[in-house]
């Protein structure tokens, strides 16, 4: 069974988000639910959870200061669900760790499917092929990623932009292609989170942060080592 933390101060969201998680299949997913930031970052330094979902606006501490916080020591998937809508408030929420920002009002098998799939990915519990060039490698069995002989922590998606380069090694991969895999077909990404994204992982991956490379009105590749 899979544990979440919900930080959400709306007694309706709370409820509704509650009821279809643990009805939609059966101890699947239980939930901890907190109506404030301070009571959310109690919980989830107390607790081992498999994914956050933060609301931005919360009495207390909002919910990018949580995540702020939960960053500094866990690589925990977060999705924040708001309704704050403003470029820069979504462009915050991804440069300060988060794996997803949802948008209120959000459809509840959406947010469930994201969930399942970000937590699935997070455990690496889909079986496939090692993919490495040089000493940096991906597992996609185990979610380790190594770079010179170091486990390297990622975010979910830092780790899915960096497995669709593995997988495609010495092609180029355009911005579009990278932003429907990993965030999802018909995503409204804006184009400077996966720039925000892709910068994180260079800096995650140290010396072999420069194999991915820029490829000028085109896309990102991955060197072949």
């Amino acid at each position: 069974m899979y544990r979440i933390l919900l930080v959400e101060d709306d007694r309706n969201i709370q409820s509704l988000i509650n009821n279809y998680f643990v009805k939609k299949e059966k101890n699947v997913f239980e939930i901890d639910i907190a109506s404030d930031g301070e009571q959310g970052l109690e919980k989830a330094y107390e607790n081992n959870y498999d994914c956050l979902l933060l609301d931005v606006m919360l009495p207390e501490l909002d919910g990018f200061e949580i995540c702020r916080e939960i960053r500094r020591d866990s690589d925990v998937p977060v999705i924040f669900i708001t309704a704050r809508t403003n470029e820069n408030d979504i462009l915050n929420g991804y440069a300060l760790g988060c794996d997803d920002y949802v948008v209120k009002p959000f459809p509840l098998p959406v947010l469930y499917q994201k969930v399942k799939a970000l937590i699935k990915r997070s455990k690496g519990l889909v079986r496939s092929k090692v993919y490495f060039t040089g000493d940096l490698s991906l597992n996609p069995n185990n979610g380790k990623v190594i770079s010179q002989n170091e486990e390297i922590k990622l975010t979910a998606r830092e780790y899915g932009i960096l497995k669709v380069l593995l997988e495609n090694k010495g092609v180029v991969i355009s911005r579009d292609r990278l932003v429907d895999i990993v965030w999802g077909y018909n995503s409204d990404t804006d184009a400077r989170v996966l720039d925000t994204h892709m910068r994180n992982l260079r800096k995650a991956l140290g010396e072999n942060g420069k194999l991915i490379k820029t490829v000028v009105r085109r896309g990102y590749k991955i060197e072949e080592c």
